[in-house]
């Protein structure tokens, strides 16, 4: 049975490893997988008055279909900075503007591009097992402490109960 700091314990373990699984989860949504996903924007930034910031801040971003992503500026004079920063991403896609909205066309994947994604993912993948066994060995050496702490309080416990013992048949033997 465990006690209320082991669950704790625990229960943080859990946590730690699911973010390493939520964070796995939204690196992959911003893999190009052949079809219109706003969420490949996700680590894009642009220079917004000497700041970098995030593309969906100032932009709103849409998929009006599977092979197209659509991108409207809050303001018009970002769409030159909006088109660098999308061709400077390296995401395989090419803007095209008409003077208010920024379209971008998903390609199909060719099959060498499908076989690096893979690779990528796999690799995504065994840095969150990694993140998930480090949460774990972290976990089992807090319980471990824990437990060692528990055990030893026993230990004590009963090591006074054998000095009282001791102590009392002694007392007994040196009676006459």
């Amino acid at each position: 049975m465990l006690t209320d700091r082991a669950k704790e314990i625990v229960s943080q373990t859990d946590e730690k490893m699911q973010e390493a699984l939520n964070f796995l989860e939204e690196d992959l949504k911003t893999y190009r997988v052949g079809k219109a996903n706003p969420a490949i924007f996700n680590g894009v930034t642009i220079d917004y008055y000497g700041t970098p910031t995030p593309l969906h801040q100032v932009a709103s971003i849409s998929a009006p279909d599977v092979k197209t992503l659509a991108l409207q500026p809050w303001e018009r004079n970002l769409i030159p900075k909006i088109e660098k920063a999308i061709m400077d991403a390296n995401l395989g896609l090419t803007p095209q503007n008409n003077g208010e909205i920024i379209r971008c066309t998903v390609p199909a994947l060719t099959e060498e591009r499908r076989k690096d994604l893979i690779k990528k993912a796999k690799a995504a993948g065994e840095n969150a097992k990694v993140v998930v066994r480090n949460a774990r060995r972290d976990g089992i050496e807090a319980l471990k402490k824990e437990a060692e702490g528990e055990v030893q309080k026993i230990t004590d416990k009963n090591v006074k109960k054998v000095d009282e013992i001791v102590a009392a048949k002694e007392k007994e033997i040196m009676t006459v």
